[in-house]
């Protein structure tokens, strides 16, 4: 089960740093210089980005507790 955790951990670590791309990726569409429409669009393809990234560390975490809870 140490293999599961530390997979589990790593997707963990991934989910983040995506999640921080996306705060990035965010700040950087607040401050261009664009008409709204475009910033709407472009913020909502971030939103994509950033469930994405939720979901990628939650299973991560899922996966940690599952390899401690297993062994």
């Amino acid at each position: 089960m140490e293999m599961l955790i530390w997979i589990g951990a790593a997707l963990a670590l991934v989910g983040v740093g995506m999640l921080i791309w996306c705060i990035r990726l965010a700040v950087q569409a607040r401050g261009a210089a664009m008409d709204d429409g475009a910033r709407r669009a472009r913020l909502q393809r971030i939103v994509v980005i950033n469930m994405a990234a939720l979901a990628v560390s939650a299973i991560g975490l899922m996966m940690v507790v599952a390899g401690i809870a297993l062994g």
